[in-house]
C-alpha cells in the first residue's frame, strides 16, 4: 500500500494516473509538450473547456509539479505555461496513449 496525498494506492502507476486524470489535463499536457503557451492561447486550443475548468486543471498540474507557470513583471501581466522536467518525462507515455487510442478507434470502426 502506498500513501500519497491522503489516498492509499495499490500500485505506483495509480499515482500517475491520478495526476493526469481530469477531462482536460492530458490535452493540456499534450499541447505544452510542443511549446510554451499563454493562458488565452491554451483556451483557444480547447474551446470546450470553460475558463474555470481550464484554470483549475492548470493549477492542479502546477501544484503537482507537472506544469510551470511563469509570471513576467510587465504591464499588462504576462503569464506563460510550460512543462516541468517531470511533465516532460510524461511525454513519451502520453504519445503512447495517443497511439493506443488511435489504434483502438481503428479497430472499433472496422
Amino acid at each position: 500500500m502506498i500513501k500519497f496525498k491522503k489516498y492509499d494506492y495499490q500500485c505506483a502507476s495509480e499515482i500517475i494516473l491520478g495526476l493526469i486524470s481530469g477531462k482536460w489535463k492530458v490535452l493540456i499536457l499534450s499541447h505544452l509538450s510542443n511549446q510554451t503557451f499563454r493562458y488565452n492561447e491554451l483556451q483557444k486550443l480547447m474551446p470546450g473547456a470553460t475558463q474555470k475548468m481550464l484554470t483549475m486543471q492548470l493549477r492542479e498540474l502546477e501544484n503537482d509539479g507537472l506544469v510551470i507557470r511563469k509570471v513576467y513583471a510587465v504591464a499588462p501581466p504576462k503569464v506563460e505555461y510550460f512543462l516541468s522536467p517531470l511533465g516532460l518525462s510524461l511525454v513519451p507515455m502520453l504519445n503512447t496513449l495517443c497511439e493506443l487510442g488511435s489504434d483502438y478507434l481503428k479497430n472499433k470502426q472496422t
